[in-house]
């Protein structure tokens, strides 16, 4: 048994709104499922794929306060696709954003609801991921986070050092899942987090003991009006584990 990731969750006080600029940054389609919630993934994608990771907004009244634990890296093929892509999600209604990053060579931005991305210079890993180069999730411990998802997950490890560690599809397409050492720690419930899924025919409720086993926990949260079951990994970073398709 193991899972995938399959799908970021993104909480917006207009999902519409903050669907259509996201569609337009990746050149992704976009529906819904009905009113507050809107779903982006690549058109003509077959869900789920790993081919890519699908972007899931829902409403929620409730404003962001802190810098997010979860981001999304984009990527670019030169350092003029790099400028044009900062000018083109500008004008979309991205802002930049100062997160103490320093002198870097990538670009950090904020959607027009303020959720921080980066835009990546070129680098050749990335090469082949689509528009997401990476989901990346801050923590304190990249090589414990490591342990769990690399256990939680069937994807592979591509690096594991006490500052970051990388996994990718074991298909080996898609954009990369990252954990970063960061000196933050987590404060309020994620607004952006990570949904995964077992595979077609596996059973939910032995997924979710396997998950417990490994580490996970069970926020204080109501789950009386949801069919997916929401978990916490190590460093209580909220995930949804969704039914199997």
């Amino acid at each position: 048994m193991a899972t995938r990731l399959v799908q970021i969750n993104m909480k917006a006080k207009d999902d519409s709104a903050l669907g259509r600029f996201w569609s337009e940054a990746l050149g992704w389609g976009v529906d819904s499922e009905g009113p507050g919630v809107t779903n982006l993934e690549p058109v003509g994608f077959a869900y789920p794929d790993p081919v890519a990771v699908c972007v899931d907004i829902i409403a929620r009244p409730e404003p962001k306060t802190v810098k997010n634990r979860v981001h999304l890296d984009l990527a670019t093929t030169s350092t003029a696709h790099q400028a044009e892509l900062v000018a083109r999600l500008k004008g979309l209604g991205a802002t930049l954003a100062d997160v103490g990053q320093g002198d870097v060579p990538w670009t950090v931005m904020a959607d027009p609801e303020g959720n921080e991305f980066c835009v990546l210079e070129p680098r050749p890993v990335y090469r082949g991921t689509g528009p997401i180069a990476a989901v990346v999730v801050d923590c304190t411990d990249p090589r414990a986070m490591a342990r769990f998802w690399g256990e939680a997950m069937d994807w592979t490890l591509h690096e594991v050092t006490d500052d970051r560690a990388t996994m990718r599809s074991a298909k080996d397409v898609g954009p990369y899942l990252e954990f970063l050492r960061t000196p933050d720690t987590k404060t309020v419930w994620n607004r952006v987090h990570l949904d995964v899924a077992p595979y077609t025919g596996d059973d939910p409720a032995a997924e979710e003991a396997r998950l417990r086993a490994l580490g996970a926990t069970v926020p204080d949260v109501d789950q009386s009006s949801v069919s997916w079951t929401i978990l916490a990994d190590p460093e209580s970073n909220e995930f949804c584990l969704l039914s199997p398709r």
